[in-house]
C-alpha cells in the first residue's frame, strides 16, 4: 500500500465540547512503538497544544469502523487525558509541541498504527536527498472537517519553504507552503514513495521508512503569522522530536539529548494561539 494510504487509516480527529457550545479539535496519529519488555504498544501522537486546549479530563477520539458491504461508519470513543485530579495524562516533550500517550486502540486501529522505524532521523532526509522545493503531503482536519462522513482526515500538500532542513538539533522545525487551518495541529507530514534523486533506495530499519515506501518527516504544530496576518505557511516540528517524546514514555525523568535547542527565526514569527484554536 502507499504511505499516504496508511497514514490515513492511522490518522484520526481528536475533539472535545467546550462548556460554551463550542468544539476544539485537532489531529493525531498512531505509531506502534514497543514497549520497555518489547510488548506491542499503540501511541497517539498529536501537538502538546491541542491537549492543552481541551480543559476537560475526556475528549472523543474518532475512530471510523469499516462494514461488510463496503461502507465505513465513523465511531468516535472516549478518550480520558487528565485524571480525577485534573493532572495531564499524556507526556509531552520539554521544548518541542509535541504530546503521546499510550492508547487501547480497537484491533483494527492498532494494525494501523505506523511502525515506529517511518519516523525519520537526520540521516533519513539525508539519504533520500529532501531539499527545499520538494513537495511533502498533510493529513488533517482543518476546521474540524473530514473527508467524507467516515471521518476520514483529507490529505493536501505543500512545498518545503525553507533552508536548511537538518540537522534537527539545530533547526527543530523547517517551514511548508501551504494554508493551515485550525484543527490541522498534530497531523503527520510525511512523503509517500520517495526516490532518492538516483532512484530507490533500501533504508535501515532504525533510519526511518522502508525502502521507497516514504517516511514521515514531522508533525504539524503551528502556522505562520505576522502582524495578525496569516502567512499561509505551516510550522513542521522534527519526527526525531516525536521520537524523543515517545522514549520519555518509559522514563519520563530523562533529558533529551535535543532539549533546549532554539527555533530557527523564521518559526518566531508564528502565532501559537492561532494555530491552537481548533
Amino acid at each position: 500500500m502507499d504511505l499516504a494510504v496508511e497514514l490515513i487509516h492511522a490518522t484520526v480527529q481528536l475533539e472535545q465540547q467546550q462548556t460554551d457550545g463550542t468544539r476544539t479539535v485537532g489531529t493525531g496519529f498512531l505509531v506502534q512503538a514497543p514497549g520497555p519488555d518489547g510488548a506491542a504498544r499503540t501511541v497517539l501522537v498529536t501537538a502538546n497544544h491541542v491537549f492543552q486546549k481541551m480543559t476537560g479530563a475526556d475528549a472523543r477520539i474518532g475512530y471510523r469502523t469499516s462494514n461488510k458491504d463496503g461502507s465505513w461508519q465513523y465511531a468516535p470513543k472516549p478518550l480520558k487525558i487528565r485524571d480525577a485530579d485534573g493532572a495531564e495524562l499524556w507526556t509531552h516533550h520539554p521544548t518541542r509541541d509535541v504530546a503521546v500517550m499510550t492508547i487501547k486502540a480497537p484491533e483494527a486501529f492498532a494494525r494501523a498504527a505506523m511502525p515506529l522505524q517511518y519516523l525519520a532521523g537526520d540521516e533519513t532526509f539525508s539519504r533520500y536527498q529532501i531539499q527545499t522545493g520538494d513537495e511533502m503531503m498533510a493529513l488533517g482536519f482543518p476546521r474540524g472537517l473530514s473527508s467524507n462522513g467516515a471521518g476520514f482526515p483529507i490529505l493536501r500538500s505543500g512545498r518545503v519553504a525553507s533552508y536548511p532542513l537538518a540537522p534537527a538539533k539545530i533547526f527543530p522545525t523547517f517551514l511548508l507552503d501551504f494554508s493551515v487551518f485550525p484543527g490541522n495541529s498534530g497531523g503527520p507530514v510525511f512523503v509517500s514513495r520517495a526516490l532518492t534523486k538516483d532512484g530507490p533506495v533500501e533504508v535501515d530499519a532504525v533510519d526511518g521508512g522502508g525502502e521507497d515506501d516514504g517516511f514521515i518527516a514531522g508533525l504539524l504544530t503551528q502556522q505562520v503569522e505576522l502582524n495578525k496576518e496569516r502567512l499561509e505557511i505551516g510550522i513542521v516540528t522534527h519526527a526525531q522530536y516525536v521520537r524523543e517524546t515517545i522514549a520519555l514514555l518509559a522514563n519520563p525523568v530523562a533529558t533529551t539529548p535535543m532539549a533546549g535547542a532554539e527555533p530557527a527565526d523564521e518559526t518566531k514569527a508564528a502565532s501559537a494561539d492561532q494555530a491552537a484554536e481548533e
